[in-house]
C-alpha cells in the first residue's frame, strides 16, 4: 500500500471505498508528506513506545507512526472508516484499530492492555471542536502520559501557552500549563489538508510534567474556582466565585482570601498566574474546613 501522504494518493482511497466526508467528526485529512514526517519527527517517538493516535482518519498518519513506533492503538469513531484502516493498514503487525469515541473509551484499560501501564505517548489531528475536551479528558483520566503532540487551530495552540492579562489566557491556557510544558512546533496552512479547513492550524507538543510546577491542597477545587473565574470574564473574582453554586462562597469569604494574598477586591482571574489561583484556592479549602469545624 503506497503512503497516503499526497492528495493524489488520499483521493484514490476516499473513491475506492466511495467515502463522504462527516462534518459532525470534523473530518481533515493531512496531504504532505513533509508535515507528517515533521509531527513524528517532533514526537520523538522510537521503537520503544506505544502511541495512541486519536482519529486516525484514513490511517495518513498512522503509517507513519507505525513506521516509527512498537506499537500504535488507533481509536476511531467513525465506523465508515474502519474498513478503509483495515485496508491501509494492512502491512502492519503492530497497529490495533478501535472503533470507540475516545471521550467515552476506558483510556486507562487500553493503557494498562497495550503498554503495561507504562506511559504512552498521544499523537493526533484532532478535530477542532472537541480539542479541549479531549486534552482536558487525557489529562484528568490520570493515565500514565509522556506527551501530546497535536494538530489544533492556531488559536487554540495560543491559547495553552500564553499567560495573565492576555485575551486567549483562560482556563484551557492554565489547565494545560498545569499538567505540562506546552510548544507550538509548527504552524501549517489550510492547504495542506483535504478538504482544507476555514482556519490556520498548529502542531503544539505538551510535555507532561513529572511534578506539577505548583502545589495545591485540592485539585479539583482549584480548577473549579479557575472555571467560574472565567465563566464570566468581565466579572471581578469576589462577584465569579460567590456566583458560582457548585463552589458555595460568600463574597466575604472571596474578599478576605484575596486580602490575604495582599490582592484588591476588584481583582480579575485574568489576572492571576497558576501560582496564585493555587494559593487562592487553599486559603479558601482552609476556610471552608475551619467553618465545619465551628
Amino acid at each position: 500500500m503506497a503512503f497516503l501522504g499526497t492528495p493524489g494518493n488520499t483521493v484514490q482511497i476516499l473513491k475506492k471505498y466511495n467515502f463522504s466526508f462527516q462534518k459532525k467528526y470534523g473530518q481533515n485529512f493531512l496531504v504532505d508528506t513533509n508535515i507528517l514526517e515533521k509531527i513524528v519527527e517532533v514526537s520523538g517517538i522510537t521503537k520503544q513506545d506505544c502511541v495512541l493516535e486519536i482519529g486516525p482518519g484514513i490511517g495518513t498518519m498512522t503509517q507513519y507512526l507505525a513506521e516509527n513506533a512498537r506499537e500504535v492503538v488507533a481509536v476511531e469513531i467513525d465506523r465508515a472508516l474502519i474498513p478503509i484502516l483495515k485496508d491501509t493498514l494492512s502491512a502492519y503487525d503492530n497497529v490495533d484499530i478501535i472503533n470507540e469515541d475516545i471521550l467515552k473509551a476506558d483510556i486507562r484499560r487500553i493503557a494498562e492492555e497495550k503498554n503495561g501501564g507504562r506511559p504512552f505517548k498521544v499523537v493526533a489531528n484532532l478535530p477542532y471542536y472537541i480539542t479541549t475536551p479531549i486534552i482536558m479528558g487525557l489529562f484528568e483520566s490520570g493515565v500514565a502520559l509522556e506527551s501530546i503532540t497535536v494538530m489544533v487551530q492556531k488559536e487554540v495552540a495560543e491559547r495553552m501557552t500564553v499567560g495573565p492579562g492576555t485575551k486567549d489566557y483562560g482556563a484551557l491556557s492554565l489547565a494545560v500549563q498545569y499538567y505540562c510544558k506546552p510548544e507550538v512546533m509548527m504552524q501549517v496552512s489550510p492547504s495542506c489538508f483535504l478538504p482544507k479547513p476555514s482556519v490556520g492550524s498548529a502542531v503544539i507538543r505538551l510535555t507532561r510534567y513529572k511534578d506539577a510546577p505548583v502545589r495545591v491542597k485540592e485539585e479539583r477545587q482549584m480548577f473549579a474556582i479557575i472555571r467560574a473565574s472565567f465563566n464570566q470574564r468581565r466579572k471581578t473574582l469576589v462577584n465569579g466565585l460567590s456566583n458560582a453554586a457548585e463552589l458555595q462562597m460568600t463574597k466575604q469569604d472571596v474578599s478576605e482570601a484575596l486580602e490575604r494574598m495582599g490582592l484588591p477586591p476588584a481583582v480579575r482571574g485574568e489576572t492571576l498566574t497558576l501560582a496564585q489561583f493555587a494559593e487562592l484556592s487553599d486559603i479558601l479549602t482552609e476556610k471552608r474546613q475551619k467553618n465545619r469545624k465551628i
